[in-house]
């Protein structure tokens, strides 16, 4: 079941209007994710569809070879993550007031979390290595 969701940064500038395939969130834990937000990065699943409004207040930022980060660069708030090999992009679920209710369903790079803060539940976790073999970045 595909849910539509609309949203924006914390400014107002950009604003998005997508299709998910589900109502679900993942987790990851990688260093750069970390060193982006201090914290895991939050992210919907992989957008069906989406609308960027405002694409001139949108900066992109290759952060490797296979990945592109978004941001706004009026008020700074994390908009997506690419994924360049698939052309995929994963959104930050507080922008959308409509994801509130969404739960996580999976956690990546779990061998690189931080000691400082732990998801309560169960699912899967899956280490830097695992995330490689799955998802073959950069192929």
């Amino acid at each position: 079941m595909s849910v539509d969701l609309s949203g924006e940064c914390l400014c107002g500038a950009v604003k998005i209007d997508l299709t998910l395939p589900d109502e679900t969130v993942d987790a990851c834990h990688c260093g750069m994710c970390v060193r982006w937000g201090g914290g895991a990065y939050l992210s919907t699943r992989m957008a069906e569809d989406f609308t960027l409004h405002g694409e001139e207040n949108v900066t992109r930022y290759r952060s490797s070879t296979w990945a592109e980060r978004g941001f706004c660069n009026q008020c700074g708030t994390h908009l997506f993550f690419r994924y360049l090999p698939a052309d995929k992009t994963s959104f930050s679920p507080g922008l959308f007031p409509g994801a509130r209710e969404f739960t996580m369903k999976e956690e990546i790079f779990i061998d690189g979390k931080p000691g400082y803060y732990s998801f309560a539940g169960e699912r899967p976790r899956l280490t830097g290595a695992e995330v490689m073999e799955k998802y073959q970045p950069g192929q």
